[in-house]
């Protein structure tokens, strides 16, 4: 991917607990996984704010019908012996 070098503002103590942790090298690589993240976010949002326009707010019955079936398979999975969340990722 081609890059260009912009000037940002961050505040330094931010900026320099980034630094400490991922070294002077990986101070670009380290902000530009957090933007992409926050995009990853924002678009998540946007179709969050569609779907309910469109099919309106998610319900309390349907978001505790969400968790049960979530930690039903949480506990699935750890039966399995692999860590919850591990059953799906790809490998990079």
């Amino acid at each position: 991917m081609a890059t260009k070098k912009y000037t940002v503002t961050l505040p330094e103590e931010l900026a320099e607990e980034i630094r400490q942790d991922v070294g002077s090298g990986g101070f670009s690589a380290y902000v530009t996984r957090a933007i992409e993240r926050q995009r990853e976010r924002d678009r998540l949002g946007e179709l969050v704010a569609r779907l309910e326009e469109e099919h309106g707010s998610v319900t309390d019955d349907e978001l505790a019908s969400a968790e049960a079936e979530r930690r039903e398979f949480e506990r699935h999975f750890t039966e399995q012996g692999a860590p919850a969340g591990q059953q799906h990722r790809k490998a990079s």
